[in-house]
Order: C-alpha cells, then structure tokens, then sequence
C-alpha cells in the first residue's frame, strides 16, 4: 500500500469538505472510511475549520502524517453532497487512487454559483423574510434593494480580500444605510422589518446549526471555534447596523 498516496488523496477530500461547510464529524467519519476501505486500519483523523490532521500508522509502527491548512472556507451543501456520494462510492468497490484524485480534481474546479444566482439569492430571502415578519410590500421591495447591495459590497470587498468581519460589518452598514433611505423616500413604511429582512442574508445559520452538531457529536473544539465564528459575525452585524443607524439619527437631527 502507497500510504503517501492514501495520504494526498484522503486529505485533498477532507480540506474540499472543510472547505465547503462540512461539519468536522462528517469529515472525520469520511476519512476513516477511506483509509480504511484501502487497508489503513490504523488511521487517526483530527479536524476543525482552519486545520486537518491525518495518520496513518503501518503494519510496521511507522506512522504517516498529513497536516492541511484552511485559510478560507465558506458554504457549499451541494458540494459537500457530491464529496460525501464519491467518498461512500469508493468505500464500497475502492478504485485506483488516481481516478479518486482525478474526481477530486474535478470537483475542485466547479464554479460556485454564478454572481447573478447569488444577486438573485440575497435579493429574494430579504424580500421573503420582511414579508415573513410583518412587513408589506413596500417593505419587501425596499429590502430587497437593501439584499442587493450586500450582494454588490460583499462582492466588491472579497475581491480585495478584506477580512470576513469588515466585509459583514460593511455589508451590514450599507443595508441598513440603504433602508434606511428607502423609508425616508417613502418607498418603505416599517425600518425594522426592512433591517431585519435584508440582514437575514447575512445571518450565519449553517454555522450555527454545525456548531450544534458538533458539540453533540463530542467534537466540542471544532463546535467552540465555529461559535466563536457565529458570534463574531453576530457582532459585526450588529455593529453595522447601529453605525448607519448612528448616522441617520445624526444627520437627520443636523438637518
């Protein structure tokens, strides 16, 4: 058995997972799997969000390693969908290692979604979430305005690879700025169903929902870290808002 081979290959899958949103469970589970589809019975795997360990120890007591580094992730469940079906698949008839990477690799090279499925993506969950919450539809046009922005400046700034809590706190402030503005045209009536509607967007849900799993599943660093993460973007959320909020208040008293 080439364990380097094992190796590359079984953390190439867990770093796409991470990458994707994966719960650490799920790629723990994932990996054990293969390695142990492939003979490696002496497997180990730790991950959390920004790292992946895998060992291997062979018939001999030496042990191979391979640490992945995470520096970005984000959210992709139809990706994460798509690596779990291949990593099942390979553990119940194994191929030759090099198909499994020629699959990872082409995996790996699928565009996400498109600007305008996004565009389209923010602008209509901010629209539905302000009539969910009471609004009218004067309101769900304003925040749909208000999901288009944070489309465009969270677009805009993670192009410049601006850190995550600027690009959420940016984003917060030019929503909140533009219902805001939308109210006082007249196009909108009720500035908290606007606010909350645009900002559901924003709002970390899968995170939330992982570190949940996680701390369940007896994975309590990798559910602590993404908390942390949940709460940072809560604060930054937060903090946007009550900037534009802030600013509204004082121009409007200016004048």
């Amino acid at each position: 058995m080439d364990y380097d081979s094992l190796l590359n290959t079984s953390s190439t899958l867990g770093l796409l997972l991470l990458q994707s949103g994966a719960e650490a469970y799920r790629v723990e589970d994932s990996l054990l799997r293969l390695c142990r589809a492939y003979g490696a019975d002496r497997t180990e795997v730790f991950a959390i969000p920004s790292l992946l360990i895998v060992s291997i120890c062979d018939p001999e007591g030496h042990s191979h390693t391979r640490v992945r580094r995470l520096y970005q992730g984000g959210t992709d469940l139809h990706r994460v969908a798509r690596l779990n079906d291949l990593c099942r698949r390979v553990c119940r008839q194994p191929p030759e290692l090099s198909l499994v990477d020629r699959e990872l690799e082409a995996l790996s090279r699928e565009p996400g979604p498109t600007y305008l499925r996004r565009l389209g993506g923010f602008a209509f969950v901010a629209a539905f979430f302000t009539l969910l919450f009471g609004g009218g539809w004067r309101d769900a046009l304003c925040a749909l305005a208000a999901g288009c922005v944070i489309c465009f400046s969270k677009y805009f700034l993670e192009g410049l690879r601006a850190n995550s809590f600027f690009v959420t706190t940016a984003c917060s402030f030019l929503a909140a700025l533009t219902a805001v503005a939308g109210v006082e045209l007249g196009l909108g009536r009720q500035l908290d169903k606007i606010i909350i509607g645009a900002f559901m967007g924003l709002v970390p849900g899968v995170a939330i929902t992982n570190f949940m799993r996680d701390l369940l599943a007896g994975d309590l660093f990798s559910g602590i870290t993404k908390l942390a993460d949940s709460l940072l973007t809560a604060t930054a959320i937060a903090l946007g808002a009550g900037m534009a909020l802030a600013l509204a208040r004082y121009l409007g008293g200016a004048l």
